[in-house]
């Protein structure tokens, strides 16, 4: 092990089975998949592939990786992916950073209705936006709104909110010119968009209620009556909601470093893990009680896995969506016509890629740098790549 940095994979590996033995009983089959997914990444219990080089022949062998979308290390790769499809959805105008973040006494309901309760808040969330903004007194424009589901804290504990970027313009309903915004400093009233996204949820879930939609198993039992239910969205009402906005700041660049930052983002990066010594782990944190200081924090290992998957999002659920002129079903045309307003053109993403996202996309040849990896064949774990497979398997590094 020596060299080797701390990873998620490496805790869940040593202390999966006195988790198991704690927590298995309530463990739904995503959250047991996404255990053994992290565990078995680039190990070869998933397989191998043969990697050459198009230019000097130089050969690899590497471990397959699980893909999982929770997996700390699968994740740089598809996200560096992903943002260059992004490049085309790109304006040449200030964007602005919006987030929606939920009380903490809902935190738990949302946690036992994930796909309903986290469908809502995207519901509630946009709708506020390309409300307001479209009203004259604010923006007067159709918007478009792109917006990440994050469900933890700092500390690994379940802290739902979502992060919204937002072009700070947009279209008249004719579409005659690009309009943007009179306020300085933030994009949109604060206190306007809080109250609104408040209203809008809380209505919302009192729909799901009467539907029946709602599930209050376990320690939420005793919000299941009506009484219990109407008082807790009562006193919710009465408090101020936290929406947070950053001024709008600059053009594709930006942009492109915002979208990595928090698009693909995990409950935790390898890169925060420290040390991982008799059975506790460490790992750095902000505090935000404390201005967002900057402490390790020290969990033990069995709980540090069951707050790693307390963020696992139900199979399928999307938790990237785009709204308003951003919409999958429109965003072709809609970004055709404001850039037309805007007299600009697409963005060549490569000046924008780090030399890292560059290298990684390409899969640049370590020996002579000049040319590109490439898959040439496959090993299943039950099929190894050759007789010595045994001791190829022990010895040779994962990529």
């Amino acid at each position: 092990m020596t060299g080797h940095r701390l990873e998620v994979a490496d805790v869940f590996r040593a202390h999966q089975d006195q988790f198991l033995q704690r927590w298995g009983h309530a463990l739904s089959d995503q959250q047991r998949k996404v255990l053994r997914d992290i565990g078995l990444c680039r190990t070869a219990a998933l397989g191998t592939h043969l990697e050459r080089c198009d230019r000097c022949n130089y050969e690899t062998v590497a471990y397959d990786s699980c893909r999982n979308r929770h997996c700390p290390k699968c994740q740089s790769s598809a996200r560096d992916r992903w943002l260059i499809k992004q490049a085309a959805s790109l304006l040449p105008v200030p964007y602005a950073h919006v987030v929606f973040t939920l009380p903490k006494q809902l935190a738990p309901l949302a946690l036992r209705n994930q796909r309903l309760f986290y469908s809502l808040l995207f519901r509630a969330a946009s709708e506020t936006l390309l409300k307001i903004a479209a009203d004259p007194r604010h923006l007067g424009a159709r918007i478009g709104v792109l917006a990440v589901l994050h469900t933890w804290s700092q500390n690994l504990r379940h802290h739902p909110h979502l992060h919204c970027l937002v072009p700070a313009g947009g279209l008249p309903l004719d579409n005659s010119r690009w309009i943007t915004t009179r306020r300085r400093g933030f994009f949109l009233p604060m206190r306007v968009l809080s109250r609104m996204f408040r209203g809008k949820l809380l209505a919302f879930l009192k729909q799901s209620y009467r539907r029946g939609e709602l599930s209050f198993a376990g320690k939420l039992a005793e919000l299941s009556t009506p009484c219990a239910f109407h008082s807790l969205l009562g006193t919710l009402r009465r408090t101020e909601w936290v929406v947070y906005s950053k001024p709008p700041f600059g053009g594709p660049e930006h942009v492109l470093k915002y979208l990595a930052r928090y698009t693909h983002r995990v409950a935790i990066s390898n890169g925060r893990l420290l040390s991982l010594e008799n059975g506790q782990v460490h790992f750095r944190w902000r505090d935000s009680r404390y201005n967002n200081r900057s402490s390790i924090m020290k969990l033990d290992a069995v709980e540090f896995i069951r707050r790693f998957l307390l963020h696992v999002l139900p199979a399928g659920f999307v938790k990237i969506r785009h709204f308003g002129l951003l919409a999958n079903r429109n965003r072709r045309q809609a970004l055709a016509v404001c850039r037309l307003r805007l007299s600009a053109s697409i963005p060549d993403i490569d000046p924008l890629l780090t030399a890292q996202q560059k290298a990684a996309l390409s899969r640049s040849c370590p020996q002579c740098r000049c040319g590109t990896l490439h898959v040439i064949a496959r090993y299943s774990a039950v099929e190894p790549a050759s007789p010595n497979s045994a001791l190829l398997c022990a010895t040779f590094k994962s990529s």
